[in-house]
């Protein structure tokens, strides 16, 4: 039996493949724009909370206590907006363009650094059921100004979806995670 010579990869096609590797992997950068547009749509966020609480302050001494509700539960809803926002913008960052260095700010939240991918699908759909909530519980409130049952069903049903939604990703990761140990 005669040995075979040993496989040498031919250094022009290594070249091509760092290269390309190169290219793929700083391809992450074209993310950074993204969520440089997620921060400006978070300071529209805050322009739109302003206005909000600006005209709550407005009508809070005429307004019915449902009106006054009303008006916590779309400030609560607008914040929980921007917290929806900052999620994405910090972990997207984090793990799919660049760590983010932490050191020098005290005040850093733990968290921010440390949600993997199946950290920040659950948190977005528990921000996203708690955004669906108040919408419901919102449409609630008002029922006696305007009562559409129409409305008040797509609004329980799609609330509905998200949740369903939520407990299957969250027993699919955990699923997965018992399998993986």
């Amino acid at each position: 039996m005669s040995e075979q010579p040993a496989y040498r990869p031919n250094p022009t096609l290594k070249r091509v493949e760092r290269g390309l590797e190169g290219v793929l992997f700083n391809s992450r950068w074209l993310m950074a724009p993204f969520y440089i547009g997620l921060v400006v749509s978070l300071a529209v966020l805050l322009f739109k909370f302003a206005m909000l609480l600006w005209e709550f302050i407005l009508h809070a001494p005429s307004a019915k206590e449902s009106d006054i509700i009303l008006g916590v539960l779309s400030l609560i809803d607008v914040s929980l907006t921007g917290n929806l926002v900052l999620i994405v913008v910090f972990s997207g960052y984090e793990n799919f363009v660049s760590r983010i260095d932490p050191g020098g700010h005290p005040d850093w939240p733990e968290w921010m650094t440390k949600v993997d991918f199946a950290g920040l699908k659950q948190k977005l759909l528990a921000s996203i059921v708690a955004i669906s909530a108040i919408q419901v519980l919102k449409a609630f409130m008002n029922i006696d100004a305007v009562f559409d049952a129409t409305r008040l069903g797509w609004l329980v049903g799609v609330h509905l979806v998200f949740v369903v939604s939520t407990l299957i990703l969250a027993l699919s990761d955990r699923w997965g995670s018992e399998k993986a140990e």
